[in-house]
């Protein structure tokens, strides 16, 4: 499963990449502007966050909803777990019956496919990887990120060989396709909200196989039983 996993990234990257050539972080107004409904209620979103992670145990591992990322998921011994809300359009009804506020902002924003809480353990460090769809963008909203003594944030997200340092109530939109890794610093539970939203500008023929992507994906999200 893993080696057909590669295989298809592979194929799927060059489609795109000969076709797009846009930097690793994007401009938030053009490329994603219902940023704004997220961005200005992000207090909202972390109270509701913050009640799932009540349960932490019961939110599912990475390597849990797709053993292909268990490299990943599993690196140093420390979890990456995944509060799944919508997943490449099919929604999660029994998690986002847990966040009606979040849920509710994602209705209004119709490019977004995806969305969970994206939940890392004390001193994880997610390695190097890329992403394999460039038909979507990375949208990413800090929400529980525990502090330094001195002030400064515990958790950066390296992207394409530059640190940003992450912040609650911080946004930044991004290509996941370029290396990009994420480290957690502190000894407390860090959580973001992840967002994938359809890329805009794109040609018709990638607007298709990007439909065609996120239907063959949705199709075996809810065979898994994750959209339900």
């Amino acid at each position: 499963m893993s080696r057909a996993y590669d295989l298809g990234c592979k194929a799927v990257s060059a489609l795109y990449n000969n076709a797009i050539g846009t930097p690793p972080i994007l401009d938030l107004n053009r490329y994603f502007p219902d940023h704004e409904l997220f961005v200005h209620n992000w207090h909202k979103i972390r109270d509701e966050c913050l009640g799932a992670m009540q349960d932490i145990g019961s939110v599912p591992q990475f390597h849990e909803l797709m053993e292909a990322q268990r490299p990943l998921s599993t690196h140093g011994n420390r979890y990456w777990r995944l509060f799944l809300l919508k997943a490449y359009g099919s929604n999660h009804r029994r998690n986002q019956a847990r966040c009606p506020f979040t849920t509710s902002l994602l209705k209004q924003a119709r490019s977004v496919q995806s969305a969970t809480f994206s939940i890392l353990e004390g001193r994880k460090h997610i390695p190097v990887h890329r992403g394999p769809f460039r038909g979507v963008l990375r949208y990413h909203l800090g929400l529980v990120i525990p502090r330094k003594a001195d002030g400064s944030s515990s958790n950066r997200l390296g992207i394409d060989g530059i640190v940003h340092e992450l912040k609650e109530g911080g946004e930044l939109l991004w290509d996941d396709t370029y290396p990009h890794e994420a480290w957690n610093d502190s000894e407390a539970v860090r959580a973001v909200l992840i967002l994938d939203v359809i890329r805009p500008g794109m040609s018709l023929p990638l607007r298709l196989v990007t439909r065609a992507i996120i239907s063959l994906v949705r199709v075996w999200v809810v065979f898994k039983g994750e959209g339900a």
